[in-house]
């Protein structure tokens, strides 16, 4: 029997964040950067690898580490960003990649979609020259790599910052392509624009993260506009004539359900990721926050609708987005798989609101293994949602939680909706006690939101839905 699947879909101790899928021989393989548990800045680890099979996505499997920062022959500052692999005309497996403080492309090579690669070499034009090596070339950064049906091979890149230029006179223009030769290194010629710093509308320019797919014989260019979300351009070339369509995705609902980067519904942050077509079934991946810092973030996907026009509506954040439906509207769920979090209270200014955030978190240090991530620091006016449940007799909930508080919990189906139960809440405890809530509802389909109204603050692990026939 297949397990359920949760977003962030990966073990909640693994922070895997700008994910590229590829399928290949029936296995779904994420390769993305690698953040560090508690880290300072972004991708401090080394590129490791998840792979599932396309026929239970619950199914996940540790690839283990696929490429060190130290197998980079340049010495420097070896974080490895944001990669992107493929299986070249050669049959073997190109992992494209960038590090930083550098505007180099880089490239290993493998016999296998998740072996241990190779470092190969740095992209490079006819003459030999290393592409954003020097003043005037374009910014070289979160490559996607595509082979189209006629065989050629293109290389997508680009940062777009506030400035022009960097330190050293290399170009922020946008999104640009250059198509490569058969060696996967070898420019054929000098890269172009395929959308620039001014093209899109406002909130939705290029700041990073190109990601290209074809899909029924259009192009698909993907990529981050940085706090709103992933957004997308079709074209009927793979490098030229983009035209802007719209956002796919925010793990955030900036751009849905009322949501704003001013009001999101989950902490905001940058984006990264692609499109997955799985059994013929479309998915956008990209990433969420947690640990109240930019450098931990997670692996979200939800399934998209391709319409008969090639266009795509944006979808919402939801706790089940592999799930290929609900969750069971009965058992035990861990509160990681939250996609709703928010403080409502009005702040000061902004650093008062950073002070007193609420966010999820795991005990322990970096690692490979033991997820036990929970919600902390959960204090009055604050809310923490789940979508969606397919609820059946619901008589009541369980929460673990623990910490020095005394309130209500309201609990209801929707973000605004009015209170479906309440429970109350006076513990101080530094170990983990169940407190348990009475109510009913009505079978539906819908979200479940916890509100705290009360003093101090609680941590949550977990929450057991309960029914008729399942109270234990």
């Amino acid at each position: 029997m297949k397990k359920q699947v949760f977003n962030p879909y990966l073990p909640s101790y693994e922070y895997v964040p700008d994910g590229e899928p590829r399928v290949y021989n029936d296995r779904l393989y994420i390769f993305g950067s690698h953040d560090k548990f508690n880290g300072k800045e972004y991708c401090e680890n080394d590129y490791i690898c998840w792979s599932a099979p396309i026929d239970d996505l619950s199914d996940w499997r540790y690839e283990n580490t696929i490429y060190k920062k130290e197998q980079h022959p340049e010495k420097g500052k070896n974080i490895l960003y944001a990669p992107d692999v493929i299986q070249g005309k050669d049959n073997r497996f190109y992992l494209f990649y960038s590090i930083a403080k550098s505007s180099i492309i880089s490239v290993a090579v493998c016999d296998k979609p998740a072996g241990k690669y190779e470092y190969y070499g740095n992209i490079k034009n006819s003459a030999g020259e290393i592409a954003g090596s020097k003043s005037g070339d374009y910014f070289q950064f979160d490559p996607s790599i595509f082979i189209d049906d006629d065989g050629e091979i293109y290389l997508y890149s680009g940062f777009c910052g506030t400035k022009e230029k960097d330190e050293k006179g290399r170009l922020f223009v946008g999104a640009h392509v250059s198509a490569l030769e058969d060696d996967m290194l070898t420019i054929k010629k000098e890269p172009k624009i395929i959308l620039s710093r001014e093209d899109c509308p406002d909130g939705a320019k290029f700041f990073e993260a190109a990601s290209l797919r074809k899909i029924n014989g259009l192009y698909y260019l993907v990529y981050s506009a940085r706090l709103t979300g992933l957004h997308y351009c079709i074209s009927q070339y793979p490098d030229k004539d983009f035209i802007y369509k719209g956002r796919i995705h925010s793990s955030s609902d900036v751009g849905i359900n009322g949501h704003t980067e001013n009001n999101p519904s989950y902490p905001i942050g940058n984006t990264h990721g692609g499109i997955a077509c799985i059994k013929g079934q479309y998915y956008i991946f990209n990433h969420r926050f947690s640990n109240g810092t930019s450098f931990c973030r997670q692996g979200v996907a939800e399934p998209i609708n391709i319409d008969e026009n090639g266009e795509i509506k944006q979808v919402e954040a939801t706790s089940c987005g592999l799930n290929g439906g609900p969750l069971k509207g009965y058992g035990v769920y861990p509160v990681y798989i939250a996609c709703n979090l928010m403080d409502l209270n009005n702040y000061e200014n902004e650093n008062s609101r950073k002070a007193d955030k609420t966010f999820l978190t795991q005990a322990g240090e970096d690692r490979e293994n033991g997820e036990n991530q929970y919600l902390t620091n959960f204090h009055n006016n604050c809310l923490v949602g789940f979508k969606y449940f397919d609820f059946k007799s619901l008589i009541g909930i369980s929460f673990k939680i623990r910490g020095k508080a005394e309130g209500k919990i309201y609990i209801s189906l929707t973000e605004n909706g009015e209170s479906a139960g309440v429970c109350d809440i006076n513990i101080n405890t530094k170990i983990w006690i169940d407190i348990n809530c009475e109510f009913t509802i009505p079978d539906c389909t819908s979200g479940l939101f916890f509100k705290y109204i009360g003093s101090n603050s609680i941590e949550i692990l977990s929450f057991k839905l309960k029914t008729k026939g399942n109270t234990t």
